[in-house]
């Protein structure tokens, strides 16, 4: 329990809200009551645009999937925040839906506390600035990935924002990809090809070795 309890603090006060903040703003976070952990089970839905909380959320173990309708968003690992849409807002639904994609240790902050932090440690105001800020560039990206002319293109930032190291696992079939690309199958096997010549990517299955990022950013 005590390896647990260390191992969320060290994420949260390694997190993009609290890095900049003095040692002690994460313990407060973790020694206020209000700061709950919760599971998730593989598969179940955390937070969908009908139900969610008015939380700032931690991923402690597993991995959450970020999904917009069809269109995958984002695939959040340890260490990274959710739940920022949550808060400070009047609007009825939340932006996306996630998913559990593994079995899953939350850490949660509701909004009165997050609110808390930031006027008693000011690093932490700034750093939640910086990280709306750096959203908002992201959604920009994917802005610009469902506009993309081509399906190379679309495919190389799909495989970026699936990307766990030097791998990109696929998700689902290529008929059900190529949907969610906004392409046709075959398009999106020429794709593949192409960037396989190109050296990029190696296909193992569903799994994409990416042998050269640059190269794939460039795509």
């Amino acid at each position: 329990m005590e390896d647990r309890e260390e191992k969320a603090r060290l994420l949260l006060a390694g997190s993009v809200l609290f890095r900049d903040a003095p040692a002690e703003a994460a313990q407060a976070a973790l020694d206020d009551p209000r700061c709950t952990v919760k599971r998730a089970t593989r598969g179940s839905v955390i937070y969908t645009p009908e139900s969610f909380q008015r939380c700032l959320g931690l991923v402690v173990e597993g991995r959450i999937q970020v999904s917009k309708g069809t269109l995958l968003m984002s695939v959040l690992e340890p260490g990274e925040l959710f739940g920022a849409a949550a808060l400070f807002q009047d609007e009825g639904a939340y932006a996306t839906t996630l998913t559990a994609l593994t079995a899953c240790r939350l850490l949660f902050l509701p909004q009165e506390l997050v609110e808390e932090l930031m006027v008693r440690f000011p690093a932490v105001g700034r750093s939640y600035v910086r990280y709306l800020s750096g959203r908002i560039r992201f959604l920009s990206g994917k802005i610009d990935a469902l506009t993309a002319g081509s399906a190379e293109r679309k495919l190389a930032r799909y495989l970026l924002a699936r990307r766990t190291g030097e791998t990109a696992e696929l998700d689902c079939p290529a008929a059900a990809l190529a949907r969610r690309l906004g392409v046709s199958r075959a398009s999106l096997y020429r794709a593949l090809d192409q960037l396989t010549e190109e050296g990029a990517i190696r296909r193992e299955g569903r799994q994409i070795l990416i042998l050269d990022q640059t190269r794939l950013e460039n795509a």
